[in-house]
């Protein structure tokens, strides 16, 4: 049987290769998008009620999202057995809980407007990866919050889902895919979400704990820099873990990331991560090239692994 590292290692190789298939996502989506469904309509019905409630109803949600993502999964590797056609059924399946191929192309789609001066482009591109408001972002401002999505979904898109694969096969990876797909879409704390999706964004906590650590080496080992800066700045994002690559790569490109943005028109002050001016395209197209170099990085890693094992 090939041990899970090997999987892993087809699996990330493949995905940055092929990504997955626009016309599969045409016709019949993406399990993300399924699951992002499920969490839409359960949170209709049970975000309802006294706070206490809504806080229960969303451990609720967690416990049936994740759980029965976690048993699709084991599902999946019992009936797939040892057999060559269920191995590669495995290493298929998790290609679609990796981001590597449509990170970069996401990132890239901001890119390319920004650096021949297409900021309306480059703003609806971006608005594209990230939930601040973007319409009036210049362009040191957009370059920023792509920059900012790019080194968090390093740990949430590639890091992350990898390390549980690692750690639990298939249950694991999909259950890490449902739980920051919750915390995505209810892991607010405005005032429809603040109980509801209490549980949703302390799991995500959780889970990202250890990957957000690993993103963030990872980040400033392929930027040849940003220790320093992540170890003195990642503290201080308000997510305990979101700190860590964001801060990694403000170090590695030698800018600032964070500060002050908006949603839905409401001011959110942030702290600054990193010193100097906020990066601009130019300091995008360096920070995708640590993050490709990270990606690799993160292939080897895996090798090594499996070459140990």
């Amino acid at each position: 049987m090939i041990a899970r590292p090997e999987q892993l290692l087809v699996a990330l190789i493949g995905e940055a290769a092929i990504g997955y298939p626009t016309a599969l996502f045409g016709a019949i989506g993406h399990p993300v998008t399924w699951i992002g469904g499920a969490i839409a309509a359960l949170e209709r019905g049970w975000n309802r009620g006294s706070a206490p409630r809504r806080r229960a109803m969303g451990v609720a949600l967690i416990i049936v999202v994740a759980g029965g993502a976690a048993a699709a999964g084991l599902l999946v590797e019992r009936i797939a057995g040892d057999h060559a056609i269920g191995i590669t059924a495995i290493i298929v399946l998790a290609t679609t809980g990796l981001a590597q191929r449509s990170l970069d192309d996401h990132v890239r789609a901001v890119a390319r407007p920004l650096r021949r001066g297409d900021l309306v482009a480059a703003r609806a591109a971006v608005a594209h990866i990230v939930g601040r408001d973007t319409a009036t972002l210049d362009q040191r401002g957009v370059a920023l919050a792509a920059t900012e999505s790019l080194a968090e979904s390093f740990c949430d898109g590639v890091v992350a889902p990898a390390f549980w694969f690692l750690v639990a096969g298939l249950p694991g990876l999909f259950a890490c895919k449902a739980i920051n797909t919750a915390d995505s879409l209810i892991g607010h704390r405005d005032d429809r979400y603040r109980w509801f999706g209490w549980a949703a964004a302390r799991l995500d906590d959780m889970v990202n704990w250890v990957p957000a650590r690993l993103a963030g080496l990872g980040i400033a080992i392929a930027g040849g820099g940003g220790f320093a800066v992540m170890w003195r700045d990642a503290r201080h994002h308000a997510s305990p873990n979101g700190g860590w690559p964001e801060a990694a790569m403000a170090g590695a490109i030698g800018r600032r990331l964070g500060g002050p943005v908006s949603y839905d028109g409401a001011p959110a002050p942030r702290a600054w991560l990193g010193d100097g001016p906020p990066p601009d395209a130019a300091d995008l197209d360096r920070a995708l090239a640590i993050y490709r170099r990270a990606c690799l990085l993160h292939w080897l890693s895996v090798g090594a692994i499996a070459w140990l094992r």
